[in-house]
């Protein structure tokens, strides 16, 4: 390609850009049929159905963990709910950040770390919601976007492990969004979805240790050296 030519941002990575049109499409259909445009009267519904059908469930969690019974229908809840949004200026908001951190996450580890990273921290988001709250939905693509968030922390976190600057740094991202979450909390019934949202940051942090360049070489020499 003649330099000239080049474009001026580096294009996003295209599994950035398949999440977010899953994401935003899901929520282009609902919101319209919520307005009445598409779908006819019945179309109304179609969110909560979308919520019954693909939400996570924390009922049917229980149920499955005090069973032992995982049923397909049930398990493919954990990487369906982040499509399902409660409403359009959230899933933008979610959308902005995956955008951006996608973009940035891609260019280092690579288009596979971000799926898997948006993936299994939903999972374990969801996983962590089940277990700790009561609450009997879980929907939105944060948990998996707060994943995304993790693994740019742990790049900086690397960054500013090498030009010896307080690594501490690196987390003032997640803290301004739990800042923001408490401040909301005052104001506004905010529920207990920041459990997933904080647990997939965790994951997402943590699964950069093995997904990185090179991480998984240097994790099993660390644990060879034990």
């Amino acid at each position: 390609m003649n330099p000239d030519m080049q474009p001026p941002v580096n294009p996003l990575p295209p599994v950035v850009w398949a999440l977010f049109a899953a994401i935003v499409g899901v929520e282009a259909v609902l919101s319209l049929a919520a307005a009445g445009m598409v779908g006819g009267p019945s179309a109304v519904g179609w969110r909560l159905a979308a919520l019954r059908d693909y939400g996570f469930s924390g009922v049917a969690f229980d149920w499955m963990v005090a069973n032992g019974i995982f049923p397909w229908e049930h398990l493919l809840r954990f990487v369906t709910y982040p499509f399902v949004n409660g409403g359009f200026a959230g899933t933008l908001f979610a959308g902005v950040i995956l955008l951006a951190l996608g973009k940035l996450v891609g260019e280092v580890m690579g288009q596979l770390a971000v799926a898997i990273v948006f993936f299994f921290s939903a999972i374990f988001g969801a996983v962590v919601y089940g277990l700790v709250t009561d609450a009997p939905w879980l929907i939105g693509a944060f948990p998996a976007v707060y994943g995304l968030i993790g693994a740019y922390t742990f790049l900086m976190w690397q960054r500013l492990a090498g030009t010896g600057a307080q690594q501490l740094q690196a987390f003032s991202l997640i803290g301004v969004l739990m800042g923001l979450q408490l401040l909301f909390g005052m104001f506004f019934e905010v529920g207990v979805a920041w459990v997933a949202e904080l647990a997939g940051f965790f994951c997402g942090f943590a699964l950069s240790l093995v997904v990185v360049p090179g991480g998984w070489a240097r994790l099993r020499e660390m644990i060879q050296r034990r």
